[in-house]
């Protein structure tokens, strides 16, 4: 692989992995329709790095509450007393960490079907049909009327919805981020906490497959002459998710224009669709 096929993959990891347009369906039908070899055995750590650079993109979005969250359930966990006196207090961040472990849980019920699942890439005509109903959730949640919930006041059953709905996602065409927001809206999430909840929610979603895809890239060998293009997809990724999470989250916030990525996983699906037919 060389750095401007790493680039280019890179910049789509980027913005696909977190606007609403799936960036499993996007890098699968790159492959099958133009022949890209970046499914190939050899290239699996470059999978990893790509999921680091999104990885870091959240922490550096997120960094204040992913700080406090750590802080707040590490000292939920010691006893520690709050400037009150008060002993273990159940704060907001502490809430929001077990909403977040609530809801991961749910992926554990789909690992015995990963393999089927990522068979499903090389399927261009079901991706291009999951991208139509990525769509379809897409244009439904600029419909939706805001909610209050946020993590002071969602319930178990939310997070297992949510965490439900991100196990569902992992269907390739599908976005991940694009089903547990509109599933979190539908639950009566504010916009705000809709966005927040699901990218850190996907932290340990990405962590997980991070680790599953390093002990089979180790298991498949690296071609180390390979790893200064793979760091630069890397870094790519990384800047252009930071950007992407920045714009995402204006986007959602005025509901509307959030929908509008519906018309374009219509016209991407219809397309892949139909040149799949000739390819």
């Amino acid at each position: 692989m060389n750095i401007f096929m790493a680039a280019f993959l890179g910049l789509i990891q980027g913005l696909t992995e977190f606007l609403p347009v799936s960036s499993s369906g996007h890098l699968s039908i790159l492959q099958n329709l133009f022949k890209l070899d970046y499914a190939e055995s050899e290239h699996l750590l470059f999978d990893v790095l790509l999921h680091v650079g999104t990885l870091a993109a959240v922490f550096v979005f997120y960094w204040k509450d992913i700080r406090t969250m750590v802080k707040d359930t590490v000292g939920f966990i010691a006893g520690n007393t709050n400037d009150s006196g008060e002993q273990g207090r159940f704060k907001p961040s502490v809430r929001m960490v077990f909403l977040i472990i609530i809801a991961t849980l749910p992926l554990v019920v789909v690992l015995p079907f990963m393999d089927s699942i990522e068979r499903l890439a090389g399927n261009t005509p079901f991706i291009s049909f999951a991208l139509i109903v990525t769509g379809l959730l897409v244009y439904i949640s600029g419909k939706l009327a805001e909610g209050r919930k946020t993590e002071k006041t969602s319930t178990v059953l939310d997070a297992v919805i949510v965490g439900a709905a991100q196990a569902v996602a992992t269907i390739p065409g599908l976005s991940r981020s694009g089903t547990t927001i509109t599933v979190g809206l539908s639950r009566g999430y504010k916009r705000e906490f809709a966005v927040r909840f699901s990218f850190l929610l996907s932290v340990p979603a990405i962590l997980g497959s991070t680790v599953v895809t390093l002990i089979k890239a180790i298991s498949a060998g690296i071609n180390w002459a390979n790893v200064p293009a793979y760091l630069v997809g890397m870094l790519i990724a990384g800047v252009v998710g930071y950007f992407a999470l920045v714009f995402l989250k204006k986007l959602v916030m005025s509901g509307d224009a959030f929908s509008k990525f519906a018309y374009y996983c219509w016209g991407i699906g219809i397309l892949s669709l139909i040149i799949s037919l000739f390819v």
